[in-house]
């Protein structure tokens, strides 16, 4: 057989640079200070348990949620390689209080990020993982919170890396494909190893915490009732790791929806927006999916806060859209 050369991310994304004459490097050298950080934290995760790097660290975060060790260690990581790549302006995560504006950096670059997703799996050794979204200043003026909080229609590329059985990010850039990378240990680089993924229109998984049914709106609870007791046809299975990244990788290899829907307890939902659910909505929707709030598009939606959170659909188009004429029926109730 004819051998071939495989691509790392790295090629790939000097060739995509090179489609562009005006390209200054600036976005490729950012995205290669991610990778960097991807790769340190999938190191960490995988020797976690022989390095005392479980467990918590005594802190929390802006959301109350208890920080694991591997949560301030991933934010330390990925907060500094893009402070010191010199091509962002402004920052934000999870992990932060408050954004973090780079004043005197030259860069232009906004990114939002979740360092260590899903970390309360970290001791049972469940996949976890980094997400991030890019956005660009598009004028001369001081950095500032209002370059962050903009509609995710201003997103230019969107990934995250799943920690599991293998370490892989899957990238979205612009207007080009979703694309997935795995980690090669021989020589730690990322290969292309699932160009350009599409995810199905119409799955047979459905992906939600059924621990909170009591605290459920009416609308989700009739769309989860028929997809496990059809009128018709087979039933949908039921998949949740409780990990969004996780979840949402499956959902968009095999098809299907996850939803965390806002509720009687979190009436605006769960999730954050900048950090959770505009990345994955950009990469879904790139893939050829859908993203849905149950009544608008998650990409239109304009944060006002950095910690702003929204309740999220998201999958196969069919499913999306078909839970969005369930919530229509209930809200006009």
């Amino acid at each position: 057989k004819e051998f071939k050369q495989p691509i790392t991310l790295t090629t790939h994304l000097l060739s995509l640079q090179k489609e562009h004459k005006n390209a200054t490097g600036d976005f490729t050298l950012l995205l290669t200070a991610i990778q960097s950080a991807c790769k340190f934290i999938s190191s960490k995760v995988r020797s976690a348990g022989i390095a005392n790097l479980l467990g918590y660290s005594g802190s929390s975060n802006e959301s109350g949620d208890d920080q694991k060790k591997l949560d301030v260690l991933s934010n330390e990581v990925f907060g500094n390689v893009l402070t010191k790549s010199g091509k962002c302006c402004v920052l934000a995560s999870e992990e932060e209080d408050n954004a973090v504006i780079l004043q005197g950096s030259e860069g232009n670059y906004i990114v939002a990020f979740d360092p260590l997703d899903g970390s309360s799996n970290i001791d049972v050794n469940i996949s976890i993982g980094t997400i991030f979204s890019i956005m660009k200043k598009t004028d001369d003026s001081l950095p500032n919170i209002n370059d962050l909080l903009k509609s995710g229609n201003n997103i230019i590329a969107a990934g995250y890396c799943l920690y599991g059985s293998s370490t892989m990010m899957v990238l979205s850039i612009g207007d080009y494909k979703v694309n997935g990378y795995t980690l090669d240990p021989t020589f730690g680089e990322f290969i292309l190893s699932h160009p350009d993924i599409k995810i199905p229109e119409k799955g047979n998984i459905y992906s939600i915490n059924e621990g909170n049914t009591h605290l459920w709106e009416q609308g989700t609870v009739n769309y989860v009732n028929d997809k496990k007791f059809p009128k018709e046809g087979k039933p949908y299975s039921l998949r949740y790791v409780g990990s969004m990244v996780a979840d949402v990788h499956r959902t968009l290899i095999y098809g299907g929806v996850f939803m965390y829907p806002s509720d009687k307890k979190n009436k605006k939902g769960k999730l954050r927006v900048l950090y959770e659910c505009f990345p994955m909505s950009f990469i879904i929707e790139h893939a050829g999916g859908a993203s849905s709030t149950g009544t608008q598009r998650v990409l239109s939606l304009e944060p006002k806060e950095v910690h702003e959170r929204c309740s999220i659909i998201i999958g196969s188009k069919d499913d999306v859209f078909e839970y969005e004429t369930y919530e229509k029926q209930y809200n006009q109730k």
